[in-house]
Order: structure tokens, then C-alpha cells, then sequence
């Protein structure tokens, strides 16, 4: 089979398309072929060595497709089930993948392998940053960074759907549009709109609940300059790199905030969770709730250009990789 692989932390350029064999499926495994593979930022943190781990290295963290074989006394599945999963562990960037069938979730009708491979990290972060990060309420207004993107797009749907006020913060005048279609109430231009300006004008000074901020070191201090008294600061992500280190007391001149930095691993490492939590996203993309866009297709050996792409900032919604 065909994977993707990297010997050498750096840029695009580092990856590869190499010959692969995941051999038999272990205990406890199913061996599914892929037919979509979804291309996250923390991708490009693998590849860059912002999260280190062992060289030479597989990249990729969600994916779908259909099970093709079975390790020894596996139960709960069968030969040619659909399934997708998301992995603490990078390695989706290929055709064929032994998965630990603990990590797996049945795809529902009505949802497409594609839907699937694009949602699964995506969409259960979404789901874990709205309902158990900070729990958002009917009236709440929220600031949401990168809303063009592939978690921004299916957080700001679900967001309104709970009742909440949007306020979202794009790149340009074109993924604004986007956003507004997607749920955004108010949209902010970064580079033309002032951040802390503009949502303390759209919030009559209050500033927001909580904010959603996944670009890190360049929005950092701002958004924390956005929440209102006792709000919470949602690290998620380090797009333009780490935010930088702050001082506790920094929380408390601004009125007491709360400041945290989940990983979606946290909230789903039981099965239970990942199930309801499975449940919850496949269900509000049934009921339109949450629709999915994708907005970039690559074949798997376009991986590089892929990447390239998304640091970019040219991609908008999800992208899936087609093996």
C-alpha cells in the first residue's frame, strides 16, 4: 500500500509517498481501508516537530472507510462495516491502517465517508469545546477565531443552534461571507478590523463569554482582552505558533478569567464518551444541525500540496485526502 511519511521535521517538502505494509491486525484490531483521510492543523504541528515524537513518522490523525479485516477474538464488529475514528496518534495518511477497534465509531446512514473523515477530530472538538469546555447557553455571545476553518465552520453552526450570538474572526472579506452563512452574527476581519475594538463596540462593552481561539501566539493577549469578567479563554490551537507564557495575575486584572488548553484525547479516552460524543455529532449532522463543508479535495501523493495550502490560509471548511 501507499502512506505518506516524513524522516526529518520541517516544511511540505519533508514528506513522501512510500510503499507500506501494516501487516495482520493484532487483537483488538480492524484493518480498514481508507476512502477519506481529513487533514487537520495538527498535522502540520506533527511535521514540524511542535509535537515531537519518533522519526521516522506516519502523519494523520482522523480518517474513514471500511473494514476489511480482523484481528483474533475482535467483537463489536464485522467485515465490511463502515467505520471512521480519530487517533492520539498520527498515521491516517495512508490506504490501509490496523486500528484499535476501541478508537472506532460505526458511521451512520446518511453520512458520507467523506462527512465522516472530515468531522471526526473536527467535529467532536467542536462538540468538546461547546458542551464540556465551557458549556455554551441560550444568549451567550461568543468569539470564535479562523471561523472560515474546518472546526470554525462546525462550531459556529452548533453555537447558533444552542442560541448563542456569533462573533466571528476570518482572514478576508470572501471567508467572511463564509462565516456569515455559517452562524457568524458579526464577522471581524483580521488586519482590518481592530480585534479588542470591534467586539467590545458588537458586545456595548461587556465583552464575550468565552473565547475560541485556535490561531495562539498572534491572538493571544487580544482575546483576552475580549472576555467579559469571569470569562473563559479557550486555548485550542497554535496556528501562527505558541502563545507566549503569561502571568496568573494577568487573569485577574481583567476580571478574574479562567484560562484553559484542551485536547479533544481528554474528553473521549473513555469509550463512553467517544460514543456519546459520536452520537451527539453524527446526529446534528442528520438533522442539518451542522452541515459539512468541504472545501478542498487532494489525492493522498498531493499531501505536500495540501499542507501547503493550509498553512497558506487558502483552504476554507475541511479537507479530505482521497487514497
Amino acid at each position: 500500500m501507499k502512506c505518506i511519511r516524513f524522516h526529518e521535521h520541517g516544511g511540505p517538502e519533508v514528506l513522501r509517498v512510500e510503499d507500506c505494509e501494516p501487516g495482520k491486525p493484532a487483537p483488538g484490531e480492524a484493518q480498514i481501508r481508507h476512502s477519506a483521510i481529513g487533514l487537520n492543523y495538527i498535522d502540520v504541528y506533527d511535521r514540524t516537530g511542535l509535537y515531537p515524537g519518533e522519526l521516522p513518522s506516519g502523519l494523520g490523525r482522523e480518517a474513514a472507510g471500511v473494514i476489511v479485516g480482523l484481528g483474533r477474538n475482535t467483537r463489536g464488529f464485522r467485515l465490511g462495516d463502515r467505520v471512521a475514528y480519530v487517533d492520539s496518534k498520527p498515521g491516517a495518511y495512508c490506504e490501509l491502517r490496523n486500528v484499535a477497534t476501541d478508537r472506532l465509531v460505526r458511521v451512520s446512514k446518511g453520512i458520507s465517508d467523506e462527512q465522516a473523515a472530515a468531522i471526526m477530530l473536527k467535529g467532536l472538538t467542536a462538540r468538546a469545546l461547546l458542551r464540556r469546555t465551557y458549556r455554551v447557553q441560550r444568549g451567550d455571545v461568543i468569539l470564535v477565531h479562523a471561523a472560515a476553518g474546518g472546526v470554525g465552520l462546525i462550531l459556529t453552526q452548533w453555537a447558533k443552534a444552542l442560541g448563542a450570538t456569533v462573533i466571528g474572526v476570518v482572514g478576508s472579506e470572501a471567508k467572511a461571507e463564509l462565516a456569515r452563512r455559517h452562524g457568524c452574527r458579526h464577522v471581524l476581519i483580521l488586519g482590518r478590523d481592530e480585534l479588542v475594538e470591534g467586539v467590545r463596540k458588537l458586545t456595548r462593552g461587556e465583552g464575550v463569554a468565552v473565547v475560541y481561539d485556535s490561531v495562539g501566539r498572534d491572538t493571544f493577549m487580544a482575546s483576552l482582552d475580549c472576555l467579559r469578567p469571569l470569562g473563559m479563554m479557550v486555548s485550542y490551537g497554535n496556528a501562527s505558533g505558541p502563545p507566549p507564557p503569561i502571568s496568573p495575575l494577568e487573569l485577574s486584572k481583567r476580571g478574574s478569567l479562567y484560562l484553559t488548553r484542551p485536547t479533544l484525547f481528554s474528553y473521549i479516552s473513555r469509550r463512553a464518551d467517544l460514543d456519546a460524543a459520536a452520537r451527539d455529532l453524527f446526529s446534528a449532522v442528520r438533522k442539518g444541525v451542522v452541515r459539512v463543508r468541504i472545501g478542498q479535495r487532494y489525492s493522498l501523493a498531493e499531501a505536500a500540496a495540501a499542507h501547503r495550502d493550509l498553512e497558506a490560509r487558502r483552504t476554507t471548511g475541511s479537507t479530505v485526502l482521497i487514497p
